[in-house]
């Protein structure tokens, strides 16, 4: 990929629309202007201007917007045509300028590697703005801006720097260093100390930041909201109810679910996926017994467990628990509901039962349906109120900070068992390479390329 190339894409979605842009970048988009448009527009403001084929007859009218370098998104001369959003008319724009310039079509991600490359954005915020277009959450949303904004950036850049103190100040010791003496051998006592508390802040923070980014990934992917219990119980009814849809099967006839049914739902601004499940009772049915073993599956990936009773069998709960579920992980939040207390002539209410929240409720007469969608809302606010001025991660980022921890970990040995000030320094370099590969300070080109070839054409 030619990075000196003029690239040509349509920035829209691809269809009939209202609006359709072309976006140009690159040292011919003035060539282009002066072809399209028969001048170059005055710099960012909105210019009402035909577009023009190469044998001057108009296509279309548009706005015009030209950003000369170095002040564009991709800092170069960027020139964007915004016309009618009809298929043919925007083809047949594209074609015209690709006949009568030296331009191609940009690959996928091309714009954004390019304001990547010269220094427009880093690749936190590269992958912020794919982030964004295909969030599906308002909360995702939020958290995406957050990254493009440099919240995430800010973080790593601010242990980066913490770290390379550290690594320059130990260099400085290791050039000026004075021939050792008791005193010395003293103050190295001190110096070691002092480095120990030095790196188990670094390491703190990127705890803070490894458990932040941990749930952030949970939001940008979906909550798992689990609805587990005996056949007959309700789970079916639950989900319809909560997504609004006849998502599964009501029927009176026991082991209905036998294959795992879910929908994502939006829900206080968050994606939930709600999952139904097969109810969890001995069986010799062989298909039942596979819908079973999927659900107990499927709780190793849930974020909340509902788990439902009937409100006739008090004990059900617990002995399901103990016979089914024992690898239960010990922080997946479990909601009890006693479902049917229109059989039981109990009134709805939320009480706790040892460690777990109990909800009474009635599924059939939709009594206390209210009462277990406020507590959802409570539980799930209350699990995502650090979103305030954080950001959204990638698997990547997280595999790169456990790499920068994990030398910064070895360092942290290498201080108890031998002070050796130059493997010290080597381990803090190793540190930052790593934490550098993820703001793309430090990286591969095939890695780079990679990365932006999932983008969109256009972006």
């Amino acid at each position: 990929m030619n990075n000196k190339d003029t690239i040509i894409a349509q920035a829209t979605p691809i269809g009939r629309g209202g609006i359709g842009i072309i976006r140009i970048s690159g040292l011919n988009a003035k060539k282009v202007a002066y072809s399209v448009l028969k001048k170059i527009p005055k710099p960012r403001y909105a210019n009402y201007l035909p577009f023009y084929d190469y044998n001057n007859n108009i296509l279309d009218k548009g706005i015009a917007l030209w950003f000369p370098k170095p002040n564009s998104f991709t800092g170069e001369d960027v020139l964007e045509l915004h016309g009618h959003g009809g298929f043919i008319n925007i083809n047949l724009l594209i074609e015209n300028i690709l006949k009568k310039n030296k331009i191609r079509i940009a690959k996928p991600g091309e714009f954004l590697k390019r304001a990547f490359i010269n220094n427009k954005i880093d690749l936190i915020q590269a992958e912020a703005i794919s982030d964004l277009i295909n969030a599906n959450s308002i909360l995702s949303t939020k958290l995406a801006i957050s990254s493009f904004k440099g919240n995430f950036s800010i973080k790593i850049n601010n242990l980066i720097k913490l770290i390379n103190n550290l690594r320059i100040n130990l260099e400085m010791q290791i050039n000026f260093s004075e021939n050792n003496n008791n005193n010395n051998n003293n103050n190295n006592i001190f110096k070691k100390e002092k480095i120990k508390k030095y790196l188990n802040n670094i390491i703190n923070i990127i705890n803070s930041i490894l458990n932040k980014t941990n749930t952030s990934n949970t939001i940008k992917e979906a909550i798992n909201v689990i609805i587990l219990g005996l056949p007959n119980v309700g789970k079916s009814s639950l989900i319809n109810i909560l997504s609004n849809e006849e998502i599964s099967i009501i029927n009176k006839l026991s082991g209905t679910t036998r294959d795992i049914l879910s929908k994502y739902i939006q829900f206080d601004n968050i994606q939930l996926n709600i999952i139904d499940t097969a109810g969890l009772r001995k069986t010799k049915n062989k298909i039942e017994k596979i819908g079973i073993k999927k659900t107990i599956n499927e709780i190793k990936k849930a974020n909340h467990l509902l788990f439902l009773t009937n409100s006739k069998k008090k004990k059900s709960f617990l002995n399901l628990k103990y016979n089914f579920i024992k690898k239960i992980p010990h922080n997946l939040l479990i909601t009890v509901i006693r479902n049917k207390i229109d059989l039981t002539k109990e009134l709805p209410g939320i009480f706790f039962l040892k460690n777990y929240t109990l909800i009474c409720l009635s599924l059939l007469k939709l009594n206390g349906i209210d009462l277990l969608k406020k507590y959802l809302k409570k539980k799930i606010s209350l699990n995502n109120n650090f979103t305030e001025g954080i950001f959204l991660s990638r698997l990547r980022h997280l595999e790169l900070l456990k790499k920068a921890k994990y030398y910064l970990l070895k360092s942290k040995i290498k201080l108890k068992n031998v002070f050796y000030k130059e493997l010290l320094a080597e381990d803090l370099k190793l540190a930052n390479n790593e934490l550098n590969k993820i703001t793309g300070k430090k990286f591969k080109k095939n890695i780079i390329n990679e990365i932006f070839s999932k983008f969109c054409i256009g972006k």
